[in-house]
Protein backbone atom coordinates (compact mmCIF):
# COMPACT_ATOMS: atom_id res chain seq x y z
CA UNK A 1 0.00 0.00 0.00
CA UNK A 2 2.92 2.15 0.49
CA UNK A 3 3.43 2.15 -3.55
CA UNK A 4 0.14 2.75 -3.81
CA UNK A 5 -0.05 5.98 -1.78
CA UNK A 6 3.48 7.02 -3.60
CA UNK A 7 1.41 6.55 -6.62
CA UNK A 8 -1.45 8.61 -5.66
CA UNK A 9 1.12 11.89 -4.23
CA UNK A 10 2.95 11.53 -7.19
CA UNK A 11 0.18 11.86 -9.85
CA UNK A 12 -1.87 14.37 -7.58
CA UNK A 13 0.97 16.45 -7.73
CA UNK A 14 1.71 16.14 -11.65
CA UNK A 15 -1.81 17.98 -11.81
CA UNK A 16 -1.47 20.00 -9.52
CA UNK A 17 -4.50 18.68 -7.02
CA UNK A 18 -4.66 17.31 -3.15
CA UNK A 19 -3.83 13.69 -3.03
CA UNK A 20 -7.33 13.26 -1.69
CA UNK A 21 -9.18 13.75 -4.92
CA UNK A 22 -6.51 12.19 -6.96
CA UNK A 23 -7.38 9.02 -4.49
CA UNK A 24 -11.38 9.98 -5.12
CA UNK A 25 -11.18 9.89 -8.52
CA UNK A 26 -9.10 6.64 -9.11
CA UNK A 27 -11.55 5.49 -7.04
CA UNK A 28 -14.26 6.09 -9.15
CA UNK A 29 -12.84 4.60 -12.43
CA UNK A 30 -11.10 1.35 -10.29
CA UNK A 31 -7.73 2.61 -11.47
CA UNK A 32 -5.95 1.19 -7.50
CA UNK A 33 -7.08 -2.17 -8.16
CA UNK A 34 -7.66 -2.25 -11.79
CA UNK A 35 -4.14 -1.21 -12.59
CA UNK A 36 -1.79 -0.41 -9.99
CA UNK A 37 -2.57 -3.03 -8.07
CA UNK A 38 -3.16 -5.46 -11.49
CA UNK A 39 0.33 -4.86 -12.62
CA UNK A 40 2.37 -4.12 -9.82
CA UNK A 41 5.05 -6.55 -10.61
CA UNK A 42 5.18 -4.29 -13.89
CA UNK A 43 5.19 -0.77 -12.80
CA UNK A 44 7.12 -0.86 -9.30
CA UNK A 45 10.54 -1.04 -10.51
CA UNK A 46 10.32 1.13 -13.44
CA UNK A 47 10.83 5.39 -12.88
CA UNK A 48 8.62 6.87 -10.39
CA UNK A 49 8.34 9.54 -13.86
CA UNK A 50 7.44 6.94 -16.11
CA UNK A 51 5.06 5.67 -13.29
CA UNK A 52 3.30 9.13 -12.78
CA UNK A 53 2.87 9.45 -16.50
CA UNK A 54 1.44 5.90 -17.07
CA UNK A 55 -0.44 6.54 -14.23
CA UNK A 56 -1.90 9.90 -14.92
CA UNK A 57 -2.29 8.96 -18.93
CA UNK A 58 -4.62 5.92 -17.76
CA UNK A 59 -6.48 7.88 -15.69
CA UNK A 60 -7.67 10.38 -17.89
CA UNK A 61 -8.42 7.80 -20.34
CA UNK A 62 -10.61 5.71 -17.79
CA UNK A 63 -12.34 8.70 -17.00
CA UNK A 64 -13.14 9.96 -20.41
CA UNK A 65 -13.74 6.25 -21.25
CA UNK A 66 -16.35 6.13 -18.24
CA UNK A 67 -17.88 9.37 -19.36
CA UNK A 68 -18.60 8.26 -22.80
CA UNK A 69 -20.38 5.01 -21.31
CA UNK A 70 -22.86 7.36 -19.19
CA UNK A 71 -24.56 9.23 -22.02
Amino acid sequence: MIFVASCVESAARTLGISAKEMFLRMKRVDLIRGYILKHYEVIHSESRKHVTEDIVGCLLDWEQRKSKRRR
